[in-house]
């Protein structure tokens, strides 16, 4: 399977320039009014449209008119690794959040990959690391996201590593507190799949601008980046649904993964209508991001096919 990992290796990162939007979109939970549930608030990862961003099928430039006009879709959530070389142009981030507003498109968030562990073990290593993600906390800032979404890296023993993401993460949320941007972890394998040992990081760091991003799947504790898609493949896998009702109290987005459909349209490794009634019970007020990764289906099929499992589903919970 193509995976972010894959496209790290071979995407040439310079070629593609994309899109993007608008306001600030603040997920939360109110102790005296519950959120309006009665349905769900869908986004489109950048992710689900790898493909055909890379072979040229479709114009990055395009995304929010895409999500808007071919899905009905009005938030989108951006990926690091399509704008590696206007990181740090103020102009470009205005220019694509005005394309988005005109669309009437949300930015939500930019999820970051390959920009240094911020678990890694070296002092210096791990400074570095959290330095490079300053700019997509600016990025993110002036195309008016509520985050950026990080992975929590590093190799070591579990206590070595729960030192150093201490200090990784709660640099990074220092300076995501100064900007009003959200520092959200997702679960990527190995360690950040383990969820009692991450939120017990957040919470120790104690920061309410570092949370959680919950991904459906991603579960396996025994491969970096923690693709459940082929359970053969992993050796241990972290309980789906203990690990997003651990997760959510500290979201500000869910990650709505999907492989392959059955003739029912249902994910076959995923249990959707326990987890979206998790999410449901918690409260939960931001968006639900589609992030289709199977490979039978094409990547339109498989997000209009995610969409309508999220609509069907969501409409049958109490």
């Amino acid at each position: 399977m193509n995976n972010r990992r894959t496209f790290v290796k071979n995407a040439t990162l310079g070629t593609i320039t994309m899109v993007a939007a608008p306001q600030i979109i603040h997920a939360s939970k109110s102790l005296n009014q519950r959120p309006d549930m009665s349905i769900p608030k869908i986004s489109l990862a950048q992710w689900s449209l790898h493909r055909a961003l890379e072979k040229g099928e479709i114009k990055a430039v395009d995304f929010a008119a895409i999500a808007k006009n071919t899905y009905d879709i009005d938030a989108i959530e951006y990926v690091n690794q399509f704008y590696v070389d206007r990181a740090n142009d103020e102009k470009f981030w205005s220019q694509l959040r005005q394309k988005a507003e005109n669309e009437g498109v949300k930015s939500l968030l930019i999820m970051v990959d390959n920009e240094g562990e911020l678990g890694n073990l070296k002092a210096d290593e791990r400074k570095k690391a959290v330095e490079n993600h300053f700019k997509w906390i600016n990025a993110a800032k002036i195309l008016g996201c509520h985050s950026i979404r990080v992975n929590a890296f590093g190799k070591g023993s579990m206590k070595a590593l729960e030192a150093s993401l201490m200090d990784g993460l709660g640099q990074l949320a220092e300076y995501g507190a100064k900007e009003e941007i959200n520092v959200l972890v997702e679960n990527h394998g190995l360690h950040t799949s383990n969820a009692s040992f991450i939120t017990g990081i957040i919470k120790q760091i104690g920061n309410p601008f570092l949370g959680t991003l919950p991904d459906f799947g991603n579960w396996c504790l025994t491969a970096e980046w923690g693709s459940t898609a082929n359970g053969k493949n992993c050796a241990e896998i972290y309980p789906q649904a203990k690990a997003i009702e651990e997760f959510l109290p500290f979201a500000k987005g869910v990650s709505a993964k999907t492989y392959d459909f059955d003739s029912n349209g249902n994910q076959s490794l995923i249990d959707y209508p326990k987890l979206l009634q998790l999410v449901k019970d918690s409260n939960f007020d931001g968006y639900i991001g589609i992030e289709y990764e199977g490979e039978n289906l094409s990547e339109h099929e498989g997000i209009k096919a995610t969409k309508a499992l999220l609509e069907k589903i969501w409409a049958t919970l109490k």
